[in-house]
């Protein structure tokens, strides 16, 4: 991806050079100068530009299956983007508390809050929906639902949890690999092309991986998108 952007880039600023005449007598350098600068500049500013490199699907059912996948990521999304900010300001709230039974209340207070606001809307969520929300959960934090249980509050809560997810065939331990798995590439190549569309507020991943690698390693996919039943 990176070398389509640099040939782009290049391609437009020898189209917007050759655009711009100078004076017949003109001798040196072309200047530009911008409302908020003070001092002449000899380039162009330009916004960045990030080019994606096409996803090929081999029948309708696919491009239907990525559709599918690309609704039920957006509508999960702010929710793990959610969970990752108030992780965030919870973090440094408990280190600022002294004492296990003022965090454990705190924990218990911020629990019943979420549950109280969220509650509604996640019981909406479908079983797929659910799975990818947990898959982003750890794309956000680098850390499963499970770990973030078990730290948070106890291992017994986190075998509770996870027993109840198992009830619905899921799993809290599930983690996010868009270099092991194709769905979670789609995922990833979805989240940046809503974000490059301007429709959502994508924050950095905590997990290490390229796009333009993931580009590389799922350019002929060995295993094709098979999409869940909504239940």
């Amino acid at each position: 991806m990176k070398s389509f952007l640099f040939l782009f880039v290049s391609f437009f600023f020898f189209y917007v050079n050759a655009q711009i005449e100078a004076p017949p007598d003109f001798e040196g350098e072309l200047l530009y100068k911008f409302d908020t600068d003070s001092i002449p500049d000899s380039g162009i500013r330009l916004k960045e530009v990030v080019l994606f490199q096409p996803l090929r699907f081999k029948n309708m059912n696919q491009l239907r299956d990525y559709v599918i996948l690309r609704n039920r990521t957006l509508r999960v999304y702010p929710y793990a983007k959610l969970a990752s900010d108030r992780l965030d300001t919870l973090s440094v709230r408990l280190n600022s508390i002294n004492g296990k039974k003022q965090k454990k209340t705190y924990l218990k207070r911020i629990e019943k809050f979420i549950y109280d606001e969220f509650e509604e809307e996640l019981k909406k969520l479908s079983r797929s929906q659910g799975r990818i929300l947990i898959k982003l959960v750890h794309r956000q934090t680098g850390e499963t639902t499970h770990e973030l249980v078990r730290e948070l509050r106890n291992g017994w809560r986190a075998m509770i949890y996870q027993t109840t997810a198992s009830l619905f065939k899921l799993s809290l331990k599930d983690t996010y690999d868009p270099e092991a798995n194709y769905e979670d590439f789609l995922i990833e190549d979805i989240l940046q092309r809503a974000y490059g569309d301007g429709l959502i507020e994508l924050d950095p991943t905590a997990l290490t991986y390229s796009l333009d690698t993931l580009y590389g390693l799922w350019k002929a996919p060995k295993t094709p998108l098979t999409m869940e039943n909504e239940k």
